[in-house]
């Protein structure tokens, strides 16, 4: 557990390092997480340790709301100025979310459906 979690903090510091040296405006920890997913692809997928503390954290996820969610009061006066542009912008990022999903599945719908007719 102690070296799956090590190779989740190296990997978030590596995406970090590559953030600030480069100057992207991608979070470092998101630069990160790809890197990870290239590793484990190349891999051949997780090992059963990292596959174990994975689980264990997304079990406990809903804890990393609470800083969200302190943050949000913080800032309650700036909400409640611009509560217009945040409706608008969660309702437009909530439709274009919907609307690729059903266009992804559609797509991949499609391409199964085709891959069952070849000989």
């Amino acid at each position: 557990m102690i070296g799956a979690i090590t190779l989740l903090l190296v990997f978030q510091l590596i995406g970090e390092v590559i953030a600030r040296t480069l100057a992207l405006p991608i979070p470092g920890p998101v630069i990160g997480m790809a890197l990870l997913f290239a590793a484990l692809a190349a891999r051949g997928g997780p090992a059963s340790d990292l596959r174990g503390t994975a689980q264990g954290l997304l079990q406990h996820l809903s804890l990393l709301f609470v800083p969200a969610g302190t943050g949000v009061m913080l800032h309650f006066q700036r909400m409640s100025d611009e509560w217009l542009a945040l409706a608008v912008s969660l309702l437009a990022s909530t439709l274009i979310t919907i609307a690729v999903t059903a266009l992804t599945l559609r797509f991949l719908a499609r391409r199964r459906d085709a891959g069952d007719d070849a000989p």
